[in-house]
């Protein structure tokens, strides 16, 4: 498995792989699913969702959060967190390529 330790919102991503390794359709999952073909391109073992994952992603937030929760200001975090974690693991495998 890829090494994650030290990127951003790694904790979040590594719940997500174990829940779609699981079966299961957590919101982390779902996040994962969002960017599944530049995961998958970075060797992460995440498949697209049939449906659109950025609405059950957004449905499941809503569903989860507190009465004094924001889902949409949730929903756009960790979307910001995902794109963080992306070009993060970009960057970290840029820099371990041989040139």
């Amino acid at each position: 498995m890829t090494e994650l330790t030290g990127l951003p919102g790694h904790l979040r991503v590594e719940r997500g792989l174990r829940d779609l390794s699981a079966g299961r359709e957590s919101p982390e999952a779902l996040l994962l699913r969002i960017a599944a073909p530049r995961l998958a391109a970075l060797g992460l073992d995440v498949s697209p969702l049939a449906d659109d994952a950025n609405l059950a992603l957004y449905a499941r937030l809503r569903e989860c959060a507190g009465p004094d929760e924001d889902a949409y200001a949730i929903y756009n975090a960790w979307l910001e967190e995902l794109d963080s974690f992306i070009e993060a693991l970009e960057s970290r495998r840029r820099r371990q390529t041989p040139r």
